[in-house]
């Protein structure tokens, strides 16, 4: 029996943004924002999201991945009452939650930070984190200095190979499994956690729940060292993210052809996206806003596991500076979405139907049928049907004609409705500007 994910369609919510919580927790009283989270279940559904990822959510210092503590929602959001009734209500809407897990580092004001801070050599703590030394202060004033993340002194790394810090993380897990019947788990920064230690979370979470997913966040290198039956489900698949909308600035399908490619052993299971809470949004990315159609076509019938970042369904727009993401997590209240919706909103609302419906794009096999610069045409296979996804980049329709793989006499294009006859094993199409079709094959 197939789980879940394999045919999971992801909805990215970053919740201190979208709500517009304060930017540093003074620990001051609990403001719950859950109750106007709960009202962006039904718009989630309507999209043919079946799976959120929210996160950060456990309380934290500032930007949400500096934890200050693992097993209490963050103030600023709610408490863990009010997460648990969101994630029940997901459930009832048959959505699946995943939150994100922060174990490579801390914030310093995780108890076990302090309790090295306050104690010294005699905490029990003191191998909790990555190279502490008594000998030199850290640069934030620290009496003892520490390895950091990516020497943000501000997220002091963990000791993933002492079992201490193991237990209580897998003991965390199942709290939140326990408490908030969550779905899985986003690792943040994957690429640098010990193998060993994904192992074991495998193992622990398997356990914890049959059909229990977990993706990492991994930017560079080789995926399917993360992607296999003994480690992660998905990693987050920034090589397509790039291609994407390069390939289309450049008008360039051969690059995101060649990806795909280069991908196919693992692309299925790798969670594909055309922006985050880290990366410019799509529409501040493409040279020309039109691509926005053909760029979401490609997103949810490539191989992969389509995630819409909040915002995304209406094209919002955004950039990071060198000292501030806050353009990447913008406030946004459900009530906008009446004034937000536009043509990209149907069309990726169609698309999430379309996903769901067709068995297909749930790791169908996919097979390169017309490559050009500008007009890219590929099937997905199952159980001896196909489904052909043909997009064009260019501000010009063009008429194409694409080798139908599998027996039928007429496509039926899954956008609009339209037929097209099959005649000698091809398929005559004229595809729109900047615009794509999905054919179905059928028998008469």
């Amino acid at each position: 029996m197939s789980k879940w994910y394999e045919k999971g369609v992801f909805y990215h919510m970053y919740p201190l943004g979208l709500t517009g919580a304060p930017k540093e927790n003074s620990g001051a009283d609990v403001t719950d924002r859950f109750e106007e989270m709960d009202q962006w279940i039904p718009h989630i559904r309507s999209l043919g999201c079946n799976a959120i990822y929210i996160g950060p959510l456990f309380e934290s210092s500032s930007h949400g991945y500096d934890t200050r503590d693992y097993r209490t929602v963050d103030r600023r959001l709610g408490t863990n009452e009010s997460f648990k009734n969101f994630v029940s209500l997901c459930h009832e809407s048959d959505i699946k939650v995943v939150v994100d897990g922060v174990f490579n580092h801390t914030g310093r004001e995780f108890f076990a930070f302090l309790d090295i801070a306050a104690n010294r050599e005699s905490s029990p703590y003191r191998d909790w984190y990555k190279g502490v030394n008594f000998g030199w202060n850290s640069p934030l004033g620290d009496s003892f200095g520490y390895e950091a993340w990516q020497g943000h002194y501000e997220l002091p790394c963990l000791n993933l190979w002492n079992p201490d810090v193991k237990q209580y993380l897998f003991d965390t897990i199942r709290f939140w499994v326990d408490t908030f019947d969550i779905d899985g788990i986003r690792l943040d920064c994957a690429n640098v956690l010990d193998f060993g230690f994904m192992k074991e979370l495998r193992s622990q979470t398997s356990a914890m729940k049959d059909d229990f997913g977990l993706m990492g966040e991994v930017i560079h290198g080789d995926y399917s060292r993360w992607v296999n039956d003994e480690m992660l489900h998905s990693v987050t698949n920034y090589e397509l993210h790039k291609s994407i909308y390069s390939g289309h600035n450049d008008h360039n399908y051969f690059e995101i052809a060649h990806n795909v490619r280069r991908l196919e052993a693992i692309g299925g299971r790798l969670y594909t996206f055309v922006d985050n809470h880290d990366e410019d949004r799509i529409a501040s990315k493409l040279n020309d806003p039109e691509h926005l159609y053909p760029v979401y076509t490609l997103l949810f019938t490539l191989p992969g596991i389509p995630s819409i970042y909040y915002g995304g369904e209406w094209g919002i727009e955004g950039r990071r500076t060198k000292t501030s993401d806050d353009a990447l997590r913008p406030r946004i209240t459900i009530a906008d979405e009446e004034k937000l919706h536009c043509g990209l909103t149907d069309l990726i609302a169609r698309l999430g139907t379309i996903h769901d419906e067709n068995p297909e794009f749930h790791g169908g096999r996919y097979q390169e049928l017309l490559l050009t610069n500008r007009q890219y045409a590929f099937a997905r296979f199952h159980q001896g049907h196909a489904v052909i996804t043909a997009v064009n980049n260019d501000g010009a329709d063009v008429s194409v004609a694409i080798p139908c793989p599998v027996s039928g006499t007429t496509a039926v294009n899954l956008l609009d409705g339209e037929e097209y006859p099959v005649t000698d094993q091809k398929i005559t199409v004229t595809l729109p500007a900047n615009r794509g079709v999905i054919l179905k094959i059928t028998e008469g």
